[in-house]
Order: structure tokens, then sequence, then C-alpha cells
């Protein structure tokens, strides 16, 4: 059974209620524009009548299209955003007041931002608190969160970001050494069962 039979089944099957819904982020848009952007290329790579091409093409011209809309309404110049992001001159000044400016949806350049090397303490400290979890994991293992910030981390029950707290060679030794004790502990735990 192919991935997509398999999951037409399981919507045909699944309950209303059984259905969640996923909010639309700048990471998941951004994620179906590169794809059909890879679809695309595909296409002009493939044999096929030229007819059929433009026809295909055309569709997903208007879906690439459609998809730099939605990043464009969820925050202007997105494109130009994640490009300065990326550049290599980008200051730490310029991604605290992009992390500042980003609707909370736009969970891709905030990840970006967060996982940045000249990203400050103070701009770590904001965004350990976002919603989306990798951005929380990028605070926790980053080199430059601050001690308060690894702590309120280390201290979340909701998900294991001590594990990554205790590798941060930023943490502060006595809360390393109680996190790699609670390690060790789990380890000793899992070896038993």
């Amino acid at each position: 059974m192919r991935r997509t039979d398999l999951l037409a089944y399981t919507r045909r099957t699944a309950l209303p209620h059984q259905v969640t819904k996923t909010p639309r982020t700048s990471q998941i848009v951004f994620g179906e524009r590169q794809y059909l952007l890879r679809v695309l290329d595909s296409i002009e790579r493939t044999q096929i009548s030229a007819e059929q091409r433009r026809q295909e093409q055309r569709l997903l011209e208007r879906l690439i299209y459609a998809r730099t809309l939605e990043l464009e309404r969820l925050s202007p110049n997105w494109d130009a955003q994640v490009h300065a992001v990326l550049h290599p001159g980008v200051t730490s000044e310029e991604l605290d007041e992009m992390a500042r400016n980003a609707p909370k949806e736009d969970y891709f350049l905030l990840r970006l931002i967060s996982e940045h090397p000249r990203t400050e303490a103070s701009t770590l400290a904001a965004l350990s608190h976002h919603p989306y979890v990798a951005i929380r994991e990028n605070v926790a293992r980053h080199p430059n969160a601050d001690v308060k910030t690894l702590t309120e981390l280390a201290r979340d029950r909701s998900k294991p970001f001590w594990f990554l707290v205790a590798t941060n060679p930023s943490a502060p030794a006595p809360l390393r050494r109680r996190l790699e004790k609670q390690m060790k502990k789990m380890s000793g735990k899992h070896r038993t069962k």
C-alpha cells in the first residue's frame, strides 16, 4: 500500500472529533512552497508533452504564488527577513528586532533566529516561552542563553529540555551536575526494566 493510500484510508476512517487541525504557521507554508518548487523542477525535467507541461507549470506556479502571498500576509517582506537572518553580516540587534516584530505564527523565522550564533541572551530569553517546541529546544542548547533562561527550561516538565540544558556548555556547573545525575538515574531505570 502506498503512503497516499494510507493517508486517504486514515482520513476516511477517522471520526470527526479525531481529526486535529494544525495551525498554518510559516513553517508549514514554507515547507509546502518548497515542496511545490521541487515538483515544478521535476516536471520541467520530465519528458511529457509540451501542453501537459504548460498546464502543470501554470497550476504549480499559481500554488507557489499563493503560498508566497500567504507568507507575506503573515509577515510583510517575509522572504527578505529570512534572507537577512541567513546573511553572514546580520547583527544581534537586527536579530532581536526581527524576533520582537515577528508574529508568533512565524515559526520558521523565529526558529532560524533561535539557532543563530549571534542571537543574544535577552532575545533567547524571550523566545524561551514560544509555543513551538523546536524554538525552545534551540534556546536550551544555545551557548548564548543565560543562566536564568536555562534554569527555567530545565524545570519545564512538559518537555525534556533539561537534557539539552545538561549538555549546554553555558549552563552553570552545579545545574549541569544535577541534570547529569538525573540522566544517570533515568538510564539506570531503563536498564533494569
